[in-house]
């Protein structure tokens, strides 16, 4: 199996669900991604985003931070893993 925001192979440790739209806000359909992805999305996004705009893997993608990510990511090792900080500006929109 591929991640589906990374585009590496999901191997069998440290791996997440996500919901496309956040269960707080009634959202069902997950996709199965590495725990790291998992925490660059919440870094990167709120709820509130991801439920309006970024509910699709196509959208999640497209941004430029998520697009520096995958980037980098792609060069790490499939074993590597490094938890995400949340961005000073997603912290101001708590």
């Amino acid at each position: 199996m591929i991640c589906p925001i990374c585009a590496r192979d999901l191997g069998e440790i440290r791996i997440e669900e996500h919901h496309l739209i956040p269960k707080t806000f009634g959202g069902k359909e997950k996709v199965r991604i590495h725990k790291m992805c998992h925490q660059k999305l919440h870094a990167t996004f709120s709820e509130r985003e991801m439920e309006k705009h970024y509910h699709t893997v196509e959208r999640l993608i497209e941004h430029e931070e998520m697009q520096k990510f995958i980037k980098w990511v792609r060069k790490q090792p499939l074993d590597f893993y490094d938890k995400n900080d949340d961005t000073e500006a997603r912290k101001r929109r708590r």
